[in-house]
């Protein structure tokens, strides 16, 4: 498991358990379509993509806004389009 999901930080970090999984869900979605990078100065450092966007969220390069939307280095991300990009938050709402 990893370590940092542990600490009740990241889970304070982020304003609660759902939405640290909305957001680790949504980046993790970005990065596996591709098109983006990871933005960590050395990726090569992390075993597997969660680690990566534990880390990316750690060093607050990503978040959620207010809306529920991913925000990559200050930019509201753009969000998934097509059948397989899963629920969005308005979703639930």
């Amino acid at each position: 498991m990893i370590e940092e999901l542990k600490e009740e930080q990241i889970v304070n970090k982020v304003g609660g358990r759902f939405k640290l999984s909305t957001l680790i869900q949504k980046r993790m979605v970005q990065l596996n379509r591709g098109g983006v990078r990871p933005l960590l100065d050395n990726p090569g450092n992390t075993q597997n993509l969660m680690e990566t966007v534990i880390q990316e969220i750690i060093q607050d390069k990503i978040y959620l806004d207010n809306s529920g939307r991913l925000v990559v280095n200050g930019e509201v991300a753009p969000e998934p389009t097509g059948d397989d990009a899963g629920p969005t938050l308005d979703d639930v709402r």
